[in-house]
């Protein structure tokens, strides 16, 4: 090992510089600049390269984390690219949308030890947009072509990296999305100041020219039957993700202005990229001059609220029923979130909509923490209630 190893004793953890707040609540750019070839060697540095790689135990992909840095601070770039790109289809999406400081990062060994933790994501994220930039990324060049075709339902992260791994081996792979353009969630669900549309349409295009087929605006049981498609290939996968909300069976849920997340958020993307949203431009999903009510804790809330912020919401209130540090989303997010003015109303949970045709009031019950369930998280239990937002004219439910 070299010596340019173990220095997070000598080094103080630097993270990319943001943007500042004011200038980027104006725009749906990324709110992080890039780290600098010597600072991406440096911070790598940091890493204690230990015997039990928690930061490699915790990811879920087991990225092969502690080599990849050490390549990087040695400057073997384009190496560690390759030992990145080996377990993860899609490096530079994880590099900027994982929760990593609950996953790899939260559980790194020097963080533990009260030396803050290594940057793995920004470096991650360093490593693979180097390596777009030296062209070192080239479409999927078949060996052996292998005589069988896979139908795939679903253009969204999974049916993506099975695509991919199905067409290195040789198959003959179709992907069928309902949507005009390939991606998913990373391109309707997850907004631009996390995730530019560029990075996913470079990496969807670079699948199109390693052969992959793409069949957009395709419904299963519109298009074709499933019995069809079957009949089409020898075999297929269903990957169509998780767009279904959860519903609130409360009073009052019934009340015009109470949108799905996933509604609001697919809205404001589809804006960005151009298209003629109708429910945004009449104003029904457009946060413009509301007072905006999101109800949950975890990353896709904070998606919204960031969004709603953006869009020049009059206010924006977050709702959630524990506190900050048992949130299930990015802690990274939360602050983020707090920097650009969105205020948290912590230990709440809905109990009533208030309104005559539009919800305007939201009826919270305040809640208290109490001991650790089986999976680490805190109980709930009741203490009062209140009304909050009087003037509420939007809501996006979770």
């Amino acid at each position: 090992m070299k010596k340019k190893m173990l220095q997070f004793v000598a080094l103080e953890k630097k993270t990319p510089d943001k943007r500042v707040t004011g200038e980027r609540k104006q725009d749906f750019h990324e709110i992080y600049k890039e780290f600098i070839k010597d600072k991406a060697e440096e911070q790598s540095s940091r890493c204690s390269q230990c015997g039990v790689p928690f930061c490699q135990v915790h990811c879920p992909l087991h990225n092969n984390i502690p080599d990849w840095l050490k390549l990087t601070a040695e400057g073997r770039l384009q190496e560690a690219y390759e030992l990145s790109q080996s377990t993860n289809n899609m490096p530079e999406v994880c590099g900027r949308i994982c929760p990593q400081d609950r996953l790899c990062e939260g559980n790194c060994v020097i963080e533990q030890s009260g030396h803050e933790t290594v940057t793995i994501g920004s470096i991650e994220k360093y490593i693979t947009d180097t390596a777009w930039e030296k062209n070192w990324i080239k479409p999927i060049k078949v060996k052996r072509e292998i005589n069988q075709s896979i139908g795939i339902i679903g253009a969204g992260p999974a049916g993506l990296a099975c695509a991919e791994e199905l067409r290195k081996q040789g198959y003959q792979v179709t992907i069928y999305d309902r949507y005009d353009r390939p991606g998913g969630l990373l391109i309707y669900g997850i907004p631009n100041f996390k995730l530019e549309k560029f990075v996913v349409e470079r990496r969807t295009n670079l699948l199109k020219k390693g052969g992959i087929k793409f069949i957009q605006n395709f419904e299963v049981g519109k298009n074709k039957s499933l019995n069809e498609l079957k009949k089409d290939h020898d075999a297929i996968l269903i990957a169509t993700g998780v767009y279904k909300p959860r519903e609130i069976e409360i009073p009052g849920s019934d009340l015009e202005n109470i949108f799905p997340a996933m509604d609001f958020l697919t809205a404001s993307n589809r804006k960005g990229l151009g298209d003629k949203v109708e429910l945004f431009d009449n104003g029904s999903l457009n946060a413009q001059n509301k007072d905006v009510v999101v109800i949950g804790g975890g990353d896709t809330a904070m998606d919204c609220v960031r969004t709603a912020t953006r869009q020049k919401a009059k206010s924006v209130k977050c709702l959630y029923r524990r506190d900050r540090e048992n949130m299930p989303g990015s802690a990274r997010e939360v602050a983020n979130a707090i920097e650009e003015g969105v205020e948290f109303i912590w230990l709440s949970g809905p109990k009533k909509f208030i309104g005559k045709k539009q919800v305007q009031e939201v009826q919270i019950n305040t809640m208290v923490l109490g001991s650790a369930d089986s999976s680490g998280r805190k109980n709930l239990r009741f203490k009062k209630t209140q009304n909050i937002a009087s003037k509420l004219t939007l809501l996006l439910n979770l």
